[in-house]
């Protein structure tokens, strides 16, 4: 299997080259394109994080009940998927420790990767963010998507990032949700609000947009229905 990121940042498309029987799982509706001896078909997934548990457990996290699987037969072929929104793309091979990513944020991995929720605490639910978070282990390659671009940060101590940037941060890092300014009165009305503060050694990736800023400010010019 080969990938390659194009149009990035702002409008990230996955081209996957697949190999004869080969296999490629991604969040409903990601595909874009596809050549024509493909097989697609839809799951719930069976081992851990799949089946009807795994399913509804991915729908708190903001993801899809089902996931779409993509076969290639003896003549291989190659597949486009995109995220949905105007973003970028992120490549992540997974390491033992595993990787937490916030809701919406999975797109596609290979076979040997497994989703399942992760609860982060009442700390999650109050930083204004899901208070489910997907969990993501195994072997493999898992494809990351965000609003905006990505840029990857090497903790090595203590980092803060707005809650509403986080795209993923490797197991190794733990957090909690603290005021962005001074006092609690200066954070809110100087529009920063909660902040997630991350210690620990590991990766934490960002994303440029927030998508819940966005929406507010986007629905609020929108006619009503």
């Amino acid at each position: 299997m080969e990938l390659d990121i194009l149009h990035q940042p702002d409008s990230a498309i996955a081209h996957v080259r697949m190999d004869p029987q080969e296999e490629l799982n991604a969040e409903a509706g990601a595909m874009v394109a596809m050549s024509a001896d493909i097989q697609a078909s839809t799951t719930l997934r069976k081992g851990k994080g799949g089946g009807l548990m795994g399913g509804l457990k991915r729908m708190l996290a903001g993801e899809s009940l089902f996931l779409s699987v993509f076969r290639t037969g003896s003549s291989g072929g190659e597949i486009y998927l995109a995220p949905k929104l105007m973003g970028d793309i992120l490549p992540y091979q997974l390491t033992p420790a595993g990787l937490v990513v916030q809701s919406t944020g999975y797109m596609a991995s290979t076979p040997g990767v497994t989703l399942d929720l992760g609860f982060q605490g009442l700390k999650s639910f109050f930083s204004g963010e899901s208070i489910f978070w997907l969990n993501i282990g195994g072997e493999g390659l898992v494809m990351l998507s965000a609003f905006g671009g990505i840029y990857e940060v090497e903790v090595n101590g203590e980092y803060i990032v707005d809650t509403g940037h986080i795209v993923a941060f490797e197991k190794s890092l733990q957090f909690s949700i603290t005021k962005a300014g001074g006092s609690w009165i200066g954070a809110f009305l100087g529009g920063e609000g909660l902040v997630m503060r991350f210690t620990g050694k590991g990766k934490l990736y960002c994303q440029t947009h927030n998508p819940g800023a966005f929406g507010q400010l986007v629905g609020s010019k929108l006619p009503p229905r």
